[in-house]
């Protein structure tokens, strides 16, 4: 039955600022929001009842953290004066400035965030989904994947161990070969490394997109004889016969096929945007909601906003873009309700704490075009190299960050640059 278009009937609610999703970047945003000004009216969507801090995965499949530390109910998360529409979003409807949620209600707003993150595209490997959990085939990048990972890691003592990466975007670029290298790190401090082959089957050209940040990264594939396939993209999984299939691409552009075996598989999936996203009109050619890379408000539609991962942004897509680009999506909100004066500026800050070994962490982080942008001076802490100060604050201060800072509202190390111009009226 065809849809009745919000346009043609009344709307069931609508408040000042909707927010469509309650990730790490919805939360953000919504308390962003809030700290500066508390009288706003603000909805979040989101179905989900459980909420996850989701960088912390990488650590669980290694060991260091336990699965329900990285948990809490998005009831106990959603700030103070918030309303939670426990719903999904259907249809988006623009020029209405409504949206259609999958119970059939529509909802007016004045301002829309939509930060819903991406869809994890599991079903486009064949075969991985009858596998995924079992066979020696498992992922950091599900929750309840992460601490199979790390049993797999206990149990291998040699064989052929494969870490897999899918063409980008992804959500945090670095995922794949951290668990690679914490993997590594057990085996050889165990003394089974040198019985394991460890390969990382990258469907990229490189190993990591900034360069500064390689020569580090080589250290440690040297020091753990990973070899590296680059232009290798994992396309079938047969877990009971533990072979793997990837489409390899040649240097003239024709394409082959070859299996690996493999006794450890870690897979990362495709990913894309929400297909709520692909099909709406607030979505560019490939799918992503269609933002200004800097003010992240919509290029077509004034009213509407985007942050996180679903957007067409050039920045990494990781819990740290998000956290600067909140306080920017809030301000700029603000703005646009005549509230404030001058709209923020995002400048495509993201960070990757590459994991490399149990204790030391090469700290990426960098701006739009791959600009080195350290948060600490290179005395205290050189990002070029692996660390264990780096380690700390991932293992001890991120997380405290995350939860007590960014989804309270708190802007540490995150103020919004302002532009020094004022809006158009």
């Amino acid at each position: 039955m065809r849809p009745i278009s919000t346009l043609q009937r009344a709307v069931d609610g609508s408040h000042q600022v909707l927010i469509v999703g309650g990730g790490a970047a919805g939360i953000a945003a919504a308390s962003s929001l809030m700290a500066r000004d508390a009288q706003l009216d603000v909805a979040i969507i989101d179905p989900a009842p459980q909420h996850y801090y989701q960088p912390g995965w990488t650590l669980v499949g290694a060991g260091v953290f336990s699965a329900r530390s990285t948990e809490r109910s998005m009831a106990s998360l959603i700030p103070k004066g918030v309303k939670w529409i426990q719903a999904a979003v259907s249809t988006f409807e623009p020029e209405a400035n409504a949206l259609v949620l999958d119970n059939g209600q529509a909802l007016a707003y004045d301002q829309l965030i939509v930060c819903p993150g991406l869809k994890l595209d599991w079903d486009a490997i064949d075969g991985l989904n009858a596998t995924l959990g079992s066979n020696g085939v498992t992922s950091n990048y599900r929750y309840d994947l992460a601490p199979y990972t790390w049993q797999l890691v206990q149990q291998l003592k040699q064989g052929q161990a494969l870490f897999t990466q899918p063409p980008m975007p992804i959500k945090c670029a670095g995922a794949p070969q951290k668990a690679m290298y914490l993997s590594c790190d057990h085996w050889l401090r165990n003394g089974h490394l040198p019985r394991i082959n460890t390969r990382f089957m990258n469907a990229g050209a490189v190993l990591f997109g900034v360069p500064d940040y390689v020569p580090a990264l080589m250290e440690y594939v040297h020091k753990y004889a990973i070899d590296l396939d680059f232009g290798h993209n994992l396309v079938a999984v047969d877990g009971p016969a533990k072979r793997a299939t990837f489409v390899r691409t040649l240097a003239d552009g024709r394409q082959e096929h070859l299996e690996r075996r493999f006794d450890l598989l870690h897979v990362v999936p495709p990913q894309t945007a929400p297909d709520f996203i692909r099909s709406s009109p607030l979505a560019d050619a490939a799918g992503w909601v269609d933002v200004d890379p800097y003010s992240l408000r919509h290029t077509r539609f004034a009213n509407i906003h985007g942050l996180g991962d679903a957007t067409n942004t050039s920045n990494a897509k990781t819990a740290a873009a998000a956290r600067k680009q909140a306080p920017v999506v809030a301000n700029n909100v603000l703005v646009a309700l005549k509230r404030l004066q001058r709209l923020a500026q995002y400048d495509g800050y993201g960070s990757c704490p590459l994991t490399v070994e149990r204790g030391k962490i090469v700290l990426a982080e960098f701006t739009y075009g791959g600009k080195l942008a350290p948060s600490f001076a290179p005395w205290l802490l050189d990002g070029r190299k692996a660390t264990r100060r780096a380690w700390w604050l991932k293992e001890r201060i991120l997380p405290s960050l995350y939860w007590r800072g960014m989804l309270k509202g708190h802007e540490w190390l995150a103020r919004p640059t302002l532009n020094t111009d004022t809006p158009p009226a």
